[in-house]
């Protein structure tokens, strides 16, 4: 038969069928009963926490309706699950061993566990397979070999291990493999080329090491191939790579590319390639990347191409230029070591995009400008270049690129001030000039208003200290932040009126700009953020936004209550910090609407009363920030809902009552608890020592009794080493609708060496325990001992008594050591003198005895340190121990705290060691010239210098003892 006429038949009996099917529609079969049952028995051990598989009971006998269930129509027979994204919780049921005719499993982004099970292996028509994105562990079953009708296989983001096994290369139907996101090691399998039949294979992100196999030049199918940090992996020879002429996307990220000479040639030869990424490949290592006729084509096909962290200098531009066609929209050339870039970019009419930052060669920007202001000025629409070395100014040759929408230069050296012509661009929205030295020119005449609505100066000199006039003519703007930019200035109220409803991020902390805030529950945006810290603002806040999702008003002088915060309503808030400011009144009981609140700060204030039981409302929140308050009362049981608290600070307020058992019990994710200066009696809890990650424990100041818990030892945290890394991260909207992440820096005052010190970045590093004064009594626990890491510990000022642990030596990074003011006895112990970090040590009024321990450390403190200790005897006391000799020459060291040597004396041996000093120079030059000269009298002088040491030791001891005499005399 001709094939022509073959072929419309077919398609006249193909359509005839549908139409029947059509026609007779109501007759698709419903499922069998033995596989709805199967479905069941698959969903019983589920978690569906979103309710998913809702739709699955057994009053619906057709299981063909359920969720995620796809049947045959001519049979009811299941054929596909697909159950992706479904965030089910459980195992795998073997009940799908009954549906016998599924070809279609889709089981990813749940949180399913273990190993695969065995019985998958039996499921022996599929040819869709996805497991990814789940926490399957262990290596993958040989099982999996058994399936070879898969055309599609996908089974990464979990946590396999060991080598991908060679039976892979058995599946020769496989379409599809993705085994990323895995922690795979060894080398690749060179049976992968034997999946002929491939056009997507991804093993990127894994720990494999070893040469890419050439074998992978056998999949000539192939249209995407993505190797992105696969491990430590290398190209020896690039040639396998021009037989893959049908490949569109290369990703080899982190593949050293170092030996693979002619690359360049290699990659032009592939004729559909659209997307290549080679991003930390050694390209700078490689010797010869072209041939001489390589740069005679110019026919890439390269549409997005990354070439960034290779170290590169612009003597790559050479072999760049032909893979840089009109095709090109996106090109990225950071991270490596450019001194500009040739003209020939700038004549790339189609690209959009350009990234070139983090580059370390110094580079005038208005040379970069002029290089790219060919028809690239046209169609450039991003242009990224933060944290390179640009120089100069922002000039007017800015304005020939009047398609620039984004535009990122923060973090660089620029200087001078911003041309007029950049607030002109017709399409420019996101601006960023942060970290230069940039200044806004008061003699800006705009015609029109700028389109730019996100706009961020921060840290720039700006024109100081005047608020600048050109940002109150930016109506359109939706971000603007000005922190830290100089001005000292009260801002204009127009500024405030002018602002559009849609405002949605406005910082201008950091400076000191003064002045009343108005009404700001308007003309700001949903989920909006306000960050006004650090400045001089006054008065009362009286009306704020319902939908704010971060508010930071700390650092000013405000005053008044606090009432105003009751007007969030919309549950967004994520962060609030009003702490150092005058603020008073009590803290409304309106929390109930705060459930994402992750920080709250309202330390440094004048705010009082107890606090509100709806504080337990605050399930999200990580740090409770309220020291130097006047808050009163005991805590409300409800603070123990708030499970989150990571940092909980109650100091310096009038607290009262037992320290609560539940702290320990429920707040278990602490790693800082700090209620000193308040009124709270009774004993210390045991519970506490069921905080594994507490680093910081000050309850210092209070009426504690009772004795220190032996417990504290269980302090695993400060056993180890190393800090707490857990961020404080609050959730912020961006662009209305997608979310990002902020991060406080937790910070606390910390009583440190006998002063008040505040820990800002180091607090997560420091691990203290201050139980100072109280009324504790009993023994210093020896367990104590035990916390190695421990860096700061003070028992000052309670009624302690016996002897200082005989280990504490081993407590070696130990900075900060107060015991003084207790009723402890005994020697110090030998240890002590090992303690070689210690630089602050405080013994006194105790009653120890017996001689100080010798040590450069001990030693080193002042005698203060160890007064009201009669027992106590050596240096750096005057007191002499038994046994030590009247004549015995005193170390010289410096007068320490308290000593009482008159001026008379300090001068006298002044002189005396000035006329020693000009004495033994004279002679010194004297003898020397004549010993050089004369060969004889070199050997006479060194046999009289043996006789004559001896009697000059004599003299200058007893000289030294004959001025001690005097000066006590």
């Amino acid at each position: 038969m001709n094939p022509c006429v073959f072929i419309i038949i077919s398609l006249l009996l193909t359509t005839t069928g549908s139409q029947l099917v059509a026609a007779g529609g109501n007759d698709r079969k419903k499922c069998l009963d033995k596989e709805r049952d199967a479905l069941l028995l698959f969903k019983a051990p589920l978690q569906d926490p979103d309710g998913r598989l809702s739709s699955w009971t057994a009053e619906d006998d057709d299981c063909c309706k359920w969720r995620g269930v796809v049947c045959s129509n001519q049979t009811g027979h299941v054929t596909g699950l697909d159950l992706n994204g479904y965030w089910l919780e459980g195992e795998i049921s073997h009940s799908l061993l009954n549906l016998t005719y599924l070809n279609h499993l889709d089981l990813s982004i749940n949180f399913f566990s273990g190993t695969i099970p065995t019985f998958i292996g039996s499921l022996i028509r599929l040819t869709y397979l996805s497991l990814s994105s789940n926490s399957f562990h262990g290596t993958i079953p040989s099982f999996i070999g058994s399936l070879i009708r898969l055309t599609y296989l996908s089974l990464s983001s979990n946590s396999f291990h060991g080598t991908i096994p060679s039976f892979i290369g058995s599946l020769t139907r496989l379409r599809y493999l993705n085994l990323g996101l895995n922690d795979f090691n060894g080398t690749i399998p060179r049976s992968i080329g034997s999946l002929t039949e491939l056009s997507y294979l991804d093993l990127s992100y894994n720990s494999l090491y070893g040469t890419i196999p050439p074998e992978f030049g056998n999949l000539t199918n192939l249209q995407e191939l993505h190797l992105d940090y696969v491990g430590r992996c290398r190209v020896e020879k690039v040639e396998w790579l021009s037989h893959l002429s049908q490949l569109e996307v290369l990703v080899m990220d982190g593949v050293s590319l170092s030996k693979a000479n002619h690359w360049v040639d290699v990659i032009s030869s592939l004729p559909k390639l659209s997307w290549l990424s080679l991003q930390g490949c050694e390209l700078s290592q490689v010797m010869y990347p072209y041939s001489s006729s390589f740069l005679n084509s110019s026919s890439s096909s390269i549409v997005k191409l990354y070439l960034n962290d290779n170290n590169l200098t612009s003597s790559m531009y050479r072999w760049l230029f032909p893979l840089t066609t009109n095709n090109l929209l996106s090109l990225v050339l950071s991270g490596n070591m450019l001194d500009g870039i040739p003209k020939y970019l700038g004549n790339l009419c189609s690209l959009e995009y350009l990234e070139i930052s983090n580059n370390s060669a110094a580079v005038k920007f208005p040379d970069f400008l002029n290089n790219l202001s060919g028809c690239t000025s046209l169609s450039l629409q991003e242009l990224s270049a933060q944290g390179s070395q640009f120089t100069g100014p922002l000039s007017d040759v800015i304005q020939k690129f009047a398609s620039l929408e984004w535009l990122y230069l923060s973090d660089n050296h620029l200087n001078g001030s911003i041309s007029e012509k950049l607030w002109e661009l017709p399409r420019l929205e996101i601006l960023n000039l942060s970290f230069n030295n940039l200044t806004l020119p008061s003699t800006y005449h705009l015609s029109g208003l700028s389109y730019v609505k996100d706009v961020d100066l921060s840290s720039c000199k700006l024109l100081g200290p005047r608020f600048p006039k050109l940002i109150q003519t930016l109506k359109n703007h939706t971000h603007l932040d000005l922190s830290n930019t100089g001005i000292s200035d009260t801002i204009p109220l127009e500024f405030w009126e002018t602002w559009p409803s849609q405002l949605e991020y406005l910082n201008l902390s950091s400076n000191n700009i003064s002045g009343k805030v108005p009404d700001l529950s308007s003309n700001f945006a949903k989920y909006s953020e306000i960050d006004l810290s650090s400045n001089s603002f006054f008065g009362p806040i009286r009306n704020v936004s319902s939908t704010l999702s971060s508010l930071n008003l700390s650092r000013n002088k405000f005053s008044g209550g606090i009432s105003f915060i009751c007007q969030i309503v919309d549950r967004f808030l994520s962060f609030l910090d009003l702490s150092h400011n005058s603020l008073t009144g009590q803290l409304p009981d309106c929390l109930w609407h705060f459930n994402q609140l992750k920080v709250l700060n309202l330390g440094h204030n004048n705010l009082f009363g107890s606090l509100p039981p709806s504080i337990g409302s605050l399930i999200q929140l990580k740090v409770l920030y309220l020291y130097k308050n006047n808050f009163s009362g005991e805590l409300p049981l409800s603070l123990k809902d708030c499970t989150s608290l990571i940092s909980l600070n109650l100091g310096a307020n009038k607290f009262s009552g037992n320290v609560s058992v539940w702290i320990g019990e429920n707040l278990t994710g602490l790693y800082v608890l700090i209620l000193r200066s308040n009124n709270f009696f009774g004993t210390i809890p045991l519970q506490l020592c069921q905080l594994p990650n507490l680093q910081v424990l000050d309850l210092s100041m209070n009426n504690l009794h009772g004795i220190i818990p032996s417990c504290l030892s269980n302090l695993t945290s400060m056993l180890h080493q190393g800090g707490f890394s857990q961020d404080v991260q609050f959730q912020t909207i961006v662009n209305n609708s997608s979310y990002g992440w902020g991060i406080y820096v937790d910070h606390a005052m910390i009583e440190w060496q006998g002063d008040e010190r505040e820990f800002l970045n180091t607090l997560k590093l420091l691990k203290s325990i201050d139980l100072s004064s109280n009324n504790l009594t009993g023994q210093i626990p020896n367990e104590i001992t035990n916390l190695s890491d421990l860096i700061a510990l003070n028992f000052s000022m309670n009624t302690l008594s016996g002897e200082i642990p005989q280990h504490i030596g081993e407590m070696k990074k130990l900075l900060t050591l107060d015991l003084s003011r207790n009723n402890l006895s005994g020697r110090i112990p030998s240890g002590m003198s090992q303690m070689s970090l210690l630089n602050y040590l405080d013994l006194s009024y105790n009653h120890f005895s017996g001689r100080i321990p010798s040590s450069t450390q001990l030693q080193s403190f002042p005698r203060s340190r160890y007064n009201g200790n009669k027992g106590l005897c050596g240096p750096p006391l005057t007191k002499k121990c038994p046994g030590d000799e009247e004549s015995e020459v005193p170390p010289l060291i410096g007068k320490g705290e308290g000593d009482g040597e008159d001026t008379d004396d300090d001068e006298l041996w002044g002189w005396f060691v000035i006329g020693v000093g000009m004495g033994f120079a004279t002679g010194f030059w004297i003898a020397c010239g004549a010993l050089l000269l004369n060969r004889r009298g070199r050997h006479a002088f060194f046999q009289f210098y043996d006789s004559f040491k001896d009697w000059v030791y004599v003299k200058v001891v007893v000289f030294i003892s004959s001025m001690q005499k005097a000066r006590h005399t």
